[in-house]
């Protein structure tokens, strides 16, 4: 693999891990990013929806003992039972409006212009969410019902436009709908593993003849990258939702996108 190659991928897969959890867009992110560094196509699509897999190992790798616990449990335990029934309601909206929807998204709204706005209009929503006086009736996961997690499940499918930030969707849905800023966080962590093996299973059997054996290797260090710096990302996210609001965030998608916007409409 050539130098440049390695280091567009190592680049790529760096922006995938460290933005997939935070409430900014991650495939926003990498269609920005794919678009200053070249790396544009039907091959860079799939290349950013497989290494987000990455992103997405590293949640399960963090939370395994607890993931452990749930699938040990499932036969005698009714709270692993719950827990499990709760990411099943969450994904299906998404599942099937992304079947629905899929060659709509890839061939009409992955382009910078539609991020750009997303990331502003996401960010303003932010703002909104967190002016809102609110006293959470849920402040652990394990307290969700299905009801709460079917319409996590339906913020989420707003976050098949690019731009939008699953996490972000589905993070700022859950504390409008009365989860705690910890809760709400936690559960976007766990839905996001069935979801995105899931898109990432789907895409890639779609994508599959876009790919070559010489591509392995660009695909391997994207993958590996991505995977290293969500760890970093997940574990820092975790530490400043203790403490803080996401107004940070919402600041971030607002100016970030505006120069975008004018970058992209130049």
């Amino acid at each position: 693999m050539e130098i440049l190659a390695l280091i567009q991928s190592v680049i790529l897969g760096v922006v995938e891990g460290l933005t997939e959890f935070l409430p900014i867009s991650s495939t926003g992110h990498l269609i920005i990013a794919g678009d200053l560094l070249a790396y544009t196509g039907e091959q860079a699509k799939t290349f950013e929806i497989c290494i987000q897999l990455g992103a997405i190992l590293s949640v399960c790798w963090l939370y395994r003992q607890r993931l452990l616990r749930v699938m040990t449990g499932l036969g005698h335990e009714a709270s692993a039972r719950k827990f499990a029934l709760n990411l099943i309601v969450g994904v299906l909206p998404s599942a099937v409006f992304g079947l629905l929807l899929h060659k709509l998204i890839k061939a009409h709204l992955f382009n910078p212009v539609v991020v750009a706005v997303a990331l502003i209009v996401g960010g303003l929503i932010i703002f909104w969410v967190e002016r809102r006086e609110r006293v959470p009736r849920i402040t652990e996961v394990e307290q969700m019902e299905w009801p709460d997690a079917l319409k996590l499940g339906l913020a989420q499918v707003v976050s098949l436009i690019p731009g939008t930030s699953r996490s972000g969707a589905t993070i700022i849905g859950g504390m409008f709908c009365g989860l705690s800023r910890k809760a709400a966080t936690e559960f976007s962590f766990f839905l996001a593993i069935p979801t995105m093996f899931l898109a990432t299973g789907y895409d890639v059997y779609k994508s599959w003849h876009t790919l070559a054996q010489q591509d392995l290797a660009f695909f391997a260090v994207g993958f590996v990258t991505a995977f290293f710096s969500a760890l970093l990302a997940i574990k820092g996210l975790i530490r400043y939702v203790a403490h803080h609001d996401f107004k940070v965030f919402a600041w971030y998608r607002v100016i970030f996108g505006a120069i975008a916007l004018l970058y992209f409409l130049r």
